[in-house]
């Protein structure tokens, strides 16, 4: 029985040896590299076979590698599936369910979708959103790109200004909200005084920083400050590696500073500011934290003029136990934050090629 499986065994092996040879010789003159690749892989399983043939093991030598590398994998993957992937399933689902957490969950349909139209609190949440990220981004972008340059050259004490300058990022944000609402208090505070003292405003027309119109402005201003000094080292990484050959060949040929950053520096950070951007457009969408440490109050309420679209979910799920409605909200900025991506992605992939 043993010789008969043996040769059985030969038989099969000289079937796929043949079958091999053709495909390498296939994938040889091959032109059309999506048919090479579909032909690279025939090539890999019928290697696998005829080794897993050779060698009488049940697993083939590869499977094994792949079972080890899955079970490295597996730990994470369960998690980000339990904690990530099967919530997101779920929020879906019930954005189009009827839930408070202890009645039956009812259909809804599209019925809370159609009820973000109607909801003051929705507009206003989604607007100051939108303005939040339009005046984040640029800014932060453009005040961290300054600073790494600045912090690039040759500067005395350069070490110690980067420290000062990524130390909001790392600092407790509960600590330096605190001091932004003392520095821009409306009656204790300087930047407040500067005004009074210098420019001569009347203490009733005084800017009122954390509410009324002036709440999203101080949130961009803050953002900016607090998170300029990160994507300050992601500038430093890529400017230290463009070639130096490159801006003394410029200057050889007379290009001066600006010359020099707009056809040298700024193109070849593309793939840095592209990352920059997506990056800060992502955090942007899911601003909560500071809306609620500057404009909260001591009760960490929002008004509709500092409301945002994250802290809006959390009210409507948490405070009003609207679950499939907060769940509708949810959609909708997980929907622009996607859009937002694809046509970020679109336009690099574009610029590049």
């Amino acid at each position: 029985m043993g010789k008969m499986t043996g040769t059985s065994n030969i038989g099969q092996i000289d079937e796929l040896q043949r079958a091999l040879t053709e495909t390498i010789e296939r994938a040889r003159v091959e032109q059309d590299d999506r048919e090479k690749k579909k032909l690279i892989l025939n090539i890999e399983k019928y290697n696998s076979r005829i080794d897993k043939l050779r060698s009488g093991r049940m697993i083939s030598r590869q499977t094994r590698r792949d079972l080890i590398a899955y079970s490295f994998i597996a730990p994470n993957f369960i998690g980000f599936c339990v904690f990530t992937l099967i919530p997101i399933i779920f929020a879906f689902a019930l954005a189009f369910m009827k839930w408070d957490g202890s009645n039956p969950v009812s259909f809804e349909g599209i019925d809370n979708f159609k009820r973000l139209w109607g909801d003051t609190f929705f507009k206003a949440a989604f607007k100051n959103t939108i303005i939040y990220c339009i005046g984040t981004v640029p800014l932060t972008m453009i005040a961290s790109l300054a600073l790494a340059i600045i912090l690039n050259q040759k500067v005395f004490g350069r070490g110690i200004f980067r420290t000062l300058a990524f130390f909001p990022y790392v600092a407790s944000l509960v600590a330096i909200t605190s001091v932004w609402k003392l520095l821009f208090h409306p009656s204790k505070g300087p930047v407040n005084n500067i005004l009074y003292t210098f420019f001569h405003v009347p203490q009733e027309n005084l800017p009122q920083w954390f509410s009324g119109g002036l709440c999203v402005l101080s949130m961009i201003l803050f953002s900016v400050w607090k998170y300029m000094g990160y994507y300050m080292v992601i500038y430093l990484a890529g400017l230290q590696g463009i070639p130096g050959e490159l801006y003394e060949a410029a200057a050889l040929d007379g290009a001066g500073t600006w010359n020099q950053f707009r056809y040298i520096t700024w193109p070849q950070l593309s793939s840095t500011t592209f990352f920059v951007v997506v990056m800060l457009t992502i955090n942007c969408f899911k601003i909560y934290d500071v809306a609620v440490m500057l404009a909260g109050g001591g009760s960490g309420e929002l008004t509709v003029s500092a409301t945002v679209l994250v802290y809006y979910i959390y009210q409507k799920a948490f405070i009003d136990w609207d679950l499939g409605y907060s769940s509708a909200v949810a959609m909708v900025l997980f929907v622009m934050v996607l859009l937002v991506t694809i046509i970020q992605f679109r336009g690099q992939a574009k610029k590049e090629a």
